[in-house]
């Protein structure tokens, strides 16, 4: 039995996998969450064989992001995104930060079940609507430049846990609240953040988030 973590931000497609996944004797919903941060909480306390993502989860951090916080800190995560998003290059970023399996959010749920097994056999299973080209391949292997993630990588765990809720303008009471963690300590790691990714004010922390595809509106 695979314990499977759905994250997206629609109650109607949480409701619909869990549904879909009752039905099938090898695979068990133990948790449903609408954000990427909470998914990522979730999977820290261990359990999660599979997670079911969704690529856009508004407002908060993207799916790219949340793939590939789980992939570096639980590489035995398999990570399924399902989203509605056919942009190639999102596609190729996600395979790239970590994503096993990609599915179309319009395509039969016979793919969805298909990439479970696929997924709880440690191989990959892309939709079969996705045609991988050697460009595509290349971009999988080396990742886009215009979603590099490599000053954000050189942030701290809790930074990143941070990033997106300062993105999206939360106060510092407000994150300190969500992360159970004080406000000096929210101030604290904010100042790293903007020291270590260069940035002079809460608009270019926007602007990055955004220009990499960390965070969602």
């Amino acid at each position: 039995m695979k314990n499977v973590l759905i994250a997206d931000n629609h109650a109607i497609v949480r409701l619909g996998l869990n549904t879909l996944l009752d039905s099938l004797s090898d695979f068990q919903v133990i948790c449903q969450v609408d954000n990427g941060v909470d998914a990522y909480m979730q999977i820290e306390q261990g359990n999660v064989d599979i997670l079911i993502s969704g690529l856009a989860m508004p407002p908060g951090e993207s799916g790219l992001l949340t793939t590939k916080r789980v992939h570096d800190a639980f590489p035995n995560v398999q990570i399924m995104i399902l989203s509605g998003c056919e942009d190639q290059s999102l596609i190729n970023q996600a395979i790239h930060n970590g994503a096993k399996s990609y599915i179309f959010k319009s395509s039969p749920t016979s793919e969805i079940v298909t990439g479970l097994y696929h997924l709880a056999n440690g191989e990959r299973y892309l939709d079969n609507n996705i045609m991988i080209t050697k460009q595509d391949l290349a971009e999988i292997n080396y990742g886009n430049t215009a979603i590099d993630m490599a000053g954000y990588q050189g942030l701290s765990k809790r930074e990143r846990e941070l990033f997106p809720f300062i993105a999206l303008g939360y106060s510092n009471k407000e994150i300190a609240k969500k992360l159970f963690i004080s406000t000096k300590t929210v101030e604290a790691h904010k100042a790293s953040i903007m020291r270590k990714l260069a940035l002079d004010n809460q608009a270019a922390l926007i602007r990055y988030a955004v220009h990499h595809h960390l965070i969602n509106f």
